[in-house]
């Protein structure tokens, strides 16, 4: 059975830090700078990872698990919910907000040595359901903004 994404989520939390390697802080918004991610946030850059995306789904199935997490421990940029990031592929494009919009760019990552969370729980999410995007247009967006998968041009 193929995997569907939810055509419509909403944003549930904005997360930047200052330097690398700090957890990250809830904002109440955010500006998307193309070729560059979210202005403020030490991992943007001109990478192909610029922006994290992760499921509040996804943060609930490790507080199951008894780790006590929250929106940006998991060093994830934008928090999701209701759009099935595990359903996309690589090259998949989402509207945040009225204007800003990403393309998927790459799945999961090499988890830190050391990671708090793993230490907690003996498991971290991140790098199984984590998401990463490059910004393609720019916008500002906020907790509550929607979340819209774009229809591909195939």
């Amino acid at each position: 059975m193929e995997k569907v994404a939810t055509i419509r989520g909403k944003i549930k939390a904005i997360s930047i830090s200052k330097e690398r390697g700090t957890q990250k802080d809830n904002v109440p918004a955010a500006e998307l700078k193309v070729g560059f991610g979210i202005v403020g946030d030490a991992h943007a850059g001109n990478r192909h990872r610029q922006v994290s995306l992760l499921g509040q789904e996804s943060i609930e199935k490790m507080r199951a698990k008894g780790a006590d997490v929250s929106a940006g421990d998991f060093a994830e940029n934008i928090t999701t919910e209701g759009i099935g990031l595990a359903a996309l592929a690589i090259g998949s494009k989402l509207r945040l907000g009225a204007d800003a919009e990403v393309e998927i760019t790459q799945f999961g990552k090499k988890c830190h040595s050391g990671c708090v969370i793993f230490q907690q729980v003996d498991d971290c999410i991140m790098p199984r359901e984590g998401v990463f995007a490059k910004v393609t247009k720019p916008g500002r967006v906020k907790p509550g903004d929607t979340i819209e998968v774009l229809p591909t041009n195939d």
